[in-house]
């Protein structure tokens, strides 16, 4: 069990909005417990299987927890003395296999957009958003480093970040680019150049992250959901923009509030005809999108999109949604 800072009260009284009572509790209970350990295989370099064999001669105990998804795996920790044991603070950033890009350190939920977005070989994909680079990694490794993704970053420290996690990985089909999202989005319009896929994990208030960045508890204020929701918005709409007829536009973000899930969700559906929200199949456990929040009704096409909260699969909060740009 660890110890978290205090909720603010306005913050817990927004999550039991959203939860009933017991619900809550049970918010309340796992936000005590750490995260699990879990990692990507970069199937670039490695497959799963001599991944697995690797790590458990380290003693170490693997679980491939989705059967669908043989590259996510569970560190349940170490055999020592024919007991299990927590690895030790940091052991699973220092391992060789790490070091050497044979897999991604990446929480289980992170990994959901990219499922959703199911990268084809040969495409072209925006990841709008992309430092760290845990989903351009992810997406590089779908597509066997084929087609083209174009990586874009706002801040210069985390470019820094993005390049050196893509070269750790092997990845070899991403551009990197530096430029605020909106304005991205309109230069790329302005060249002709159009996406089959765009991922947008958007820049979010994190309230699914207070498990694993106790200091989100500290950071939060509703004013920050409220100027996020409308950049949000605008990143979003740019993007459908280049995006292919036909093509797959994945909106995600870490965080519980309905201002910045829902309602970009809702937006969408009121302000662009030419797209359709479509029903998205995850290897875990979630709950269908609200249809109200402080008195603001959404579109019915708001329960195809997904709520994850960390005490239905012990992993972090998220929201997914997909959308469809129709001919």
């Amino acid at each position: 069990m660890k110890t978290n800072p205090t909720q603010k009260p306005e913050f817990t009284e927004r999550m039991k909005k959203l939860l009933s009572p017991s619900d809550y509790e049970k918010f309340e209970e796992i936000l005590k417990i750490f995260p699990i350990k879990s990692l990507r295989v970069n199937t670039l370099k490695i497959s799963p299987e001599n991944l697995k064999k690797r790590l458990e001669e380290k003693n170490w105990k693997i679980t491939q927890i989705w059967p669908k998804h043989p590259e996510v795996m569970v560190v349940e920790g170490k055999f020592s003395d024919n007991n299990l044991i927590d690895l030790e603070p940091g052991e699973l950033g220092r391992a060789l296999e790490h070091l050497l890009g044979y897999y991604y350190i990446q929480e289980l939920a992170s990994m959901l957009p990219v499922i959703a977005l199911e990268p084809k070989l040969g495409e072209m994909i925006l990841d709008l958003c992309a430092s760290p680079g845990s989903k351009t990694t992810q997406i590089a490794s779908c597509m066997q480093n084929t087609g083209t993704i174009l990586a874009n970053e706002i801040s210069y420290s985390r470019i820094k970040i993005l390049a050196s996690n893509l070269e750790r990985c092997g990845v070899t089909n991403t551009i990197i680019t530096k430029k605020e999202g909106v304005a991205l989005c309109i230069r790329l319009k302005k060249s002709g150049i159009l996406f089959d896929r765009i991922l947008i994990d958007a820049p979010c208030s994190g309230e699914g992250t207070l498990r694993s960045t106790p200091k989100t508890y500290l950071m939060w204020n509703p004013n920050t959901i409220k100027s996020l929701s409308k950049l949000q918005k605008t990143l979003v709409a740019s993007a459908l923009e280049i995006l292919k007829p036909n093509g797959t536009l994945v909106y995600s973000t870490c965080t519980h509030a309905p201002e910045e899930n829902e309602a970009i969700v809702d937006y969408l559906v009121k302000n662009f005809p030419n797209i359709k929200t479509e029903k998205i199949s995850l290897p875990i456990k979630f709950r269908q999108g609200i249809n109200e929040w402080n008195g603001e009704k959404f579109s019915k096409e708001v329960n195809l999109s997904c709520r994850i909260y960390p005490q239905d699969n012990n992993t972090e909060g998220f929201f997914v949604a997909k959308f469809r740009k129709i001919k």
